[in-house]
């Protein structure tokens, strides 16, 4: 694939979103040394001040590495920001079932490699949870969070940390003004009780009955949202046929 020259608005991001395309369609192989700033700021008809912020994004981001006196080299071709974008635009539906995969199997995990620093974590944020309830969206997510990091996982964590902020906002969209159910004391309780035990399969089951209800209420808002959908491009079709039938009644008899 040829760069093409960018264009006089957002050079930057022009060119950012370019190099990106060369590193998705695998124009560049993680470990090779991309052109220098020279090569493609001539390539993409810029200055070399614009290729150096768009090579700094994309060192921010995780997919180009600078070696100082060596040049720039592809660290990663999986653009992390496409998968953000891809779950900011995903339905709550699709959202809490990602949720309730990701915590089911760090539940089963937590159960297998907690420690006592791990369950001294979980009672305290249980504690918490209990004594501010609804009011703490961020008590309900520590955890949560507490959870997936007594799985000892490192890579496990990071993924739900990247996720966990994304999903929340995705679902608060979704939902508007409308409520989710209460948090449920009694699940959590039972979930710790269950990785304190050791027991990886009702850790599990407590996990993804943790997140059932959750589930249940989201499933139920967007079918109702389909439904209210329907009616609405029903009523609008039914509008625009009226008027127009009424168009042609007048054309008629102004003939």
């Amino acid at each position: 694939m040829a760069l093409k020259a960018a264009g006089r608005t957002s050079l930057v991001d022009s060119v950012v979103e370019q190099l990106r395309d060369q590193l998705a369609q695998g124009e560049w192989e993680v470990g090779d040394r991309i052109p220098t700033e020279h090569t493609l700021a001539e390539q993409l008809g810029v200055g070399r001040n614009t290729v150096r912020e768009a090579v700094r994004v994309l060192v921010h981001a995780g997919l180009l590495e600078s070696r100082q006196g060596n040049g720039t080299f592809v660290r990663s071709t999986a653009d992390p920001a496409a998968v953000l974008r891809g779950v900011r635009h995903a339905g709550a539906r699709d959202v809490m079932e990602l949720r309730m995969a990701l915590e089911a199997e760090a539940a089963r995990l937590a159960a297998v490699r907690r420690d006592t620093h791990d369950l001294l974590r979980l009672r305290a944020a249980l504690t918490t949870l209990r004594e501010e309830g609804d009011r703490a969206a961020d008590a309900d997510m520590a955890f949560h969070l507490a959870v997936v990091e007594a799985t000892h996982n490192a890579a496990f964590t990071e993924v739900y940390r990247f996720f966990s902020t994304q999903v929340h906002e995705v679902l608060v969209e979704a939902l508007g003004d409308r409520e989710m159910p209460p948090v449920d004391i009694d699940a959590h309780d039972a979930l710790v009780a269950a990785i304190e035990a050791g027991d990886a399969e009702a850790a599990e089951a407590g996990a993804r009955e943790l997140l059932r209800v959750p589930m249940e209420t989201i499933t139920a808002l967007t079918g109702e949202e389909h439904e209210a959908r329907e009616v609405r491009e029903a009523h609008e079709a039914r509008e625009a046929r009226e008027a127009h039938d009424a168009r042609a009644a007048r054309t008629g008899e102004a003939l």
